[in-house]
Parts: C-alpha cells; structure tokens; sequence
C-alpha cells in the first residue's frame, strides 16, 4: 500500500498522515477506521464519541480498527472537550480530520439537531482551524437538494427536505466561513451495507415482518420515486480519496465552483423503489407492488395516520419474530417506520464531480440480491434477524 504524501516531520521523507475521527464508532466512521485500518493508510488514528465501544453494537471484524486504545470518550459538540479531543501526546496537529458525528436517528426536535449536528460540526470546524489541521471532511446528505427526479447536481438549488438535512446544511454554510478551515463536504446519498439500520435495513426489517405475515409489501408512491444509494465501504473509501486530493492542493478543482469542495457521494446505480421493490421480493420470495393513486393521494394527505396504522400493524409480529428467535437483546434493527423516512420525495444524485476531480472508483457500483443478502446474513452473525 503507497504511503500518503502528506509531507511529515522527523524522518525528512514522506510520513504517513494521522487521523482524528470525529463519530468513530457511528455507522461510517466505523467503516472509515475499517478501511484505514485494512490498508494501513496512517501513522495514528484516535476515534472520539460519546459512546463507548461496548454499547455501539461493534462486529467482531471492527476489534483492532476500532481498539480501546484507539478511542476517547468525549461529546465534540462541547466547546470544553475540544481540547482533549485534538491535543496529541508529541504536542503535533491531526493532519486529517473527518466528521462522522451529529444525530442519525429522523424525526427528532429541531434542538436536538441543533445541538448535535450543527453545533458539534461547527465547534470541531473552529478548533481544525484554529490548530492548522490539514484538511476536514465533513459527512453531509444529499438530502439538502431540493428533490427532482433529474439527478441533483452540486450547482443545484437546495431546499434541504428533512429535519436532519437542514441542519446538516446550516453546519455546511458555517463552516464555509470558518476562516483558515480546509474544508471538504461529502453529500451522501442512503448509505447502505452490512450491519446497516437506517433506510435499507427498515426496508428489510419490514419485508421479514410481511413475509412472516403471508402478506403482499405494497409501497407508498411509485416505482419511479428515487432513493439513491451508496454502499458504506464506498462511502469510508470515498473520505479518504477526498482528504487526500484535497492535501495534494485540490487538483482539478475550479475556483469558479465556489471556495469550498462540495461532492455528491452516489453509486452508479440510480436506484429507485422498483429497485428495492424487485431485490426485496427477489430475497423474500414476497409478492411485492405498489399502492394505487387513490391510497398514496390519501397517504399524501394523512401520512402521520398511514404510518401509525402501518407501525401499530408491524411492531407486534416483529416482537413475537423476536421472541420466537430467542433473541432477547434486540439489536439496532427495526421496522419501524418512520414519516419522514416516507416522504414522496426523490433523493437523485449526480456524483460525476467526485469521480472526474478525484478519480474515485466505486468498488459496488449498484445495490444487488446479493448486497441484500450480505446485510442479512450480517444480521445474523450479530443475533439481530429473527
């Protein structure tokens, strides 16, 4: 595996960059540590979250990458941790700083995104600065665009259409203007894979439910809507090609489109709901389909009625799934779902900026049956799946 050619002190060659993860055990930044980790691309890691590694439902492939040597307990979005967050023992800078951290979870109050999200970002953004950090990546979403089936481009207008993407996209617009920041932004579109349980593994979730059930998975909307995805390995590789074209002086960028780097992280797959809807049926051997005009025009009007009757209908069979599987300490997973999440609108990402700039090649350029199956089966490894 090359070195990176950030320049380093001491030896007088070429020195390995060191790495803060900000949200290390999240969903990403596990993966990101993983990928770090697996090609021995630093010369030091440290992961700060507010979680520790015991209660953040680790594999066991993550045990070194993600070793308790390696992490600091500490919240970022408190001005008063900063200093233990970024200080290092040879009193040197992080060279790499990524931002995996702020609030995952849909349909929380306004504060706690504020708090979580804006808040964290823009304080670890401050402290970067003010320490000379190389470069900062921060994880957003392509949930900032406003929605159009046409895929959304960087230039596109925004109209952030979640609660979590509109805070996402306030901490990007200060941390634009953070002076001395070296700032790069990553819009992801859903990121999927194994251990996921977010979009995909709801999705999941809820099929294993209808097919206990013997019944028909019917969606809201149309086979048309996009839900564009990325796999999260993809997303881990996608960070760290993006920090490093940024340290090698941004090649390729024109300062025509804007101060800050902005790339949509997006495989090549356009996915949509008949997509999803044909691998779901495909795995579960579940006839599948998609609710009339009548019944989403109804959705549209009342969806917070729609989705409590759909939750009051799937939340007793997935507990007795459970309990017939004797698994008594639930994992993340859930088939809960939420508003939200059920919005008729297009997440459509154009990610050719990221490819041609950086030279980013995506390893899963698709969502398959068999990614599906992977994620399944690493529920499984983990006593998640009943």
């Amino acid at each position: 595996m090359a070195q990176s050619t950030v320049e380093g002190g001491g030896g007088g060659g070429v020195e390995k960059p060191s790495v803060l993860i900000i949200g290390g055990l999240g969903y990403i930044g596990r993966f990101l540590a993983l990928h770090i980790h697996s090609n021995q691309l630093a010369s030091e890691v440290r992961l700060v979250d507010k979680v520790l590694p015991q209660l953040a439902w680790l594999a066991p492939e993550f045990e070194e990458a993600c070793s308790p040597n390696l992490f600091l307990q500490a919240d970022a979005s408190k001005e008063q941790s900063l200093g233990r967050i970024f200080d290092r023992s040879d009193g040197r800078r992080w060279d790499f700083v990524f931002n995996c951290g702020g609030e995952t979870r849909y349909s929380q109050e306004d504060e706690v995104y504020r708090l979580r999200s804006l808040q964290l970002s823009v304080a670890a953004g401050k402290e970067a600065a003010k320490r000379g950090v190389k470069v900062f990546v921060e994880a957003s979403t392509g949930m900032v665009y406003k929605p159009d089936q046409v895929p959304r481009k960087e230039t596109d207008k925004t109209k952030p259409w979640m609660k979590m993407a509109k805070y996402k996209f306030l901490a990007e617009e200060e941390l634009a203007k953070i002076e001395g920041l070296n700032l790069v932004i990553l819009r992801l579109a859903h990121v999927y894979g194994e251990y996921d349980s977010k979009y995909v593994g709801t999705a999941l979730s809820l099929a294993r439910v209808y097919q206990h059930l013997g019944k028909e998975l019917k969606w809201l909307w149309t086979k048309e809507l996009r839900v564009n995805t990325v796999h999260v390995t993809d997303v881990a590789k996608a960070m760290w090609v993006a920090a490093e074209w940024y340290a090698k002086g941004r090649p390729g960028w024109e300062e025509s489109w804007g101060k800050v780097p902005i790339f949509n992280v997006v495989d090549h797959g356009n996915t949509s709901q008949g997509t999803m809807e044909k691998i779901i049926g495909e795995v579960f051997n579940i006839p599948t389909g998609f609710q009339g005009q009548f019944i989403s025009t109804f959705a549209r009007l009342n969806l917070e009625h729609v989705v409590d009757d759909v939750n009051d209908e799937i939340l007793g069979p997935w507990a007795d799934l459970l309990t017939a599987a004797h698994i008594t300490r639930p994992g993340p997973l859930s088939p809960f779902m939420e508003k939200e999440l059920l919005k008729d609108t297009d997440l459509s990402l154009d990610g050719s900026r990221f490819e041609r700039v950086t030279g980013m090649v995506y390893d899963r350029p698709r969502i398959t049956k068999e990614e599906v199956e992977k994620m399944i089966e690493s529920y499984r490894r983990m006593n998640w799946w009943p």
